[in-house]
């Protein structure tokens, strides 16, 4: 088997699953109780807390434990939105979004705001001019990726927020959700931002949302005392442990495992950019964990379909996506249908090795060759 879909999950780690036992059997009390096990507890829960606050660059007040990126979307744009109506009613993000960030937005244009979503250029990162020309005293919210899902893209974060320094009732969601363990993005001065611990060998089911200090969300959940006013519910200690040493596993070696994988890409992206059905999607400068491409002949879908009767992993687009949809990504980029209906996504890690992709280039080219054949 040759796993190539790093971008959709990760194994989890051993240190994970030692940290969500250990939080299981011997602390099983709920945190907000009064007696000596709850106490101890809220201990562990505290100590741990603490932590993950020092590690995300945040107080221990500011982060949320949640269900997972989806939901820490949904939190950070409904409830900032809904929370700050009263100074506007207009949303700016773009269309290299992930679903759970389009959802959540075009659900607020349904209870009557008004969206707009900001140009990229052929690279993929927003055009700083037209963002400039769409934000009004009436924006509340601007919601982007860090770096996006299906190609890779790097938006730069620091200078959208100095644009949006000249309005002080929009606040800035950033979804670091592909970017969090991986790579160092200057998260500095934003607002709101979410990662997923499982893209990065955490836990699936499990998710950060940083709202930092003195701002306000309307809560998505009612009803309950949870760890924080955002959320309400029992307080998750064992999950809340296996978050802490995702994080301590991942920024721990996010240096040396950068630089390998960036040895992978450039292997791949060489020995791709060279076969005649390939055109590449993802841009020069983007993450070197993701590499997308089009295939130009043949069916996208079907080459997948064959590659993963050959026991290779690797996906069309980023999971969450309808499966008959265009990439949005490619299609904001490249204004091409075709070529966005025809993406083929490899995400890599530090657990890749040379010889599978060499593997994974040989087993694609034969496919390819197939699939033309039996058009032929």
């Amino acid at each position: 088997m040759i796993y190539l879909d790093y971008a959709a999950d990760t194994p989890v780690c051993e240190a994970v699953l030692a940290a969500l036992a250990s939080g299981a059997r011997a602390a099983y009390a709920n945190p907000n109780a009064s007696h000596g096990m709850g106490r101890a507890a809220r201990a562990m829960l505290d100590a741990a807390g603490a932590h993950i606050a020092e590690m995300l660059g945040c107080k221990p007040a500011e982060w949320v434990l949640t269900s997972g990126a989806t939901e820490a979307n949904n939190m950070a744009i409904l409830g900032a939105a809904r929370a700050y109506r009263s100074h506007g009613q207009h949303i700016i993000t773009t269309r290299m979004e992930h679903a759970s960030v389009t959802g959540a937005v075009m659900a607020l244009k349904a209870e009557g705001f008004a969206v707009d979503f900001v140009n990229v250029a052929p690279n993929g990162q927003v055009e700083l001019d037209h963002l400039q020309t769409l934000l009004t005293e009436e924006t509340v919210l601007v919601s982007l990726c860090a770096v996006d899902s299906e190609v890779g893209v790097i938006q730069p974060i620091q200078a959208i927020r100095k644009l949006l320094a000249a309005f002080p009732h929009c606040r800035l969601h950033v979804d670091a959700t592909q970017a969090a363990g991986k790579l160092a993005v200057d998260l500095t001065g934003v607002d709101l931002f979410t990662l997923s611990p499982h893209k990065f060998f955490g836990l699936t089911g499990t998710g950060i949302l940083v709202v930092r200090d003195g701002l306000r969300l309307a809560p998505l959940w009612h009803g309950g005392t949870g760890a924080t006013p955002y959320r309400s519910g029992t307080p998750a200690l064992a999950l809340t442990l296996a978050t802490e040493a995702a994080l301590q596993e991942a920024f721990t070696a996010q240096a040396e495992r950068l630089e390998a994988v960036k040895v992978l890409h450039s292997r791949l992206r060489e020995a791709l950019a060279a076969l005649p059905f390939v055109v590449i999607n993802s841009p020069t400068g983007a993450s070197p964990f993701t590499l997308n491409f089009s295939v130009t002949g043949i069916s996208a879908q079907a080459l997948i379909a064959q590659l993963a009767e050959r026991e290779v992993c690797v996906s069309a687009k980023a999971a969450c996506c309808a499966p008959a949809a265009p990439s949005h990504p490619v299609l904001a980029m490249t204004g091409e249908r075709k070529r966005a209906m025809n993406t083929v996504r490899v995400s890599l890690s530090h657990l890749t090795t040379v010889e599978e992709i060499d593997a994974f280039l040989r087993i694609l080219t034969e496919c390819a060759q197939c699939l033309e054949e039996s058009r032929g």
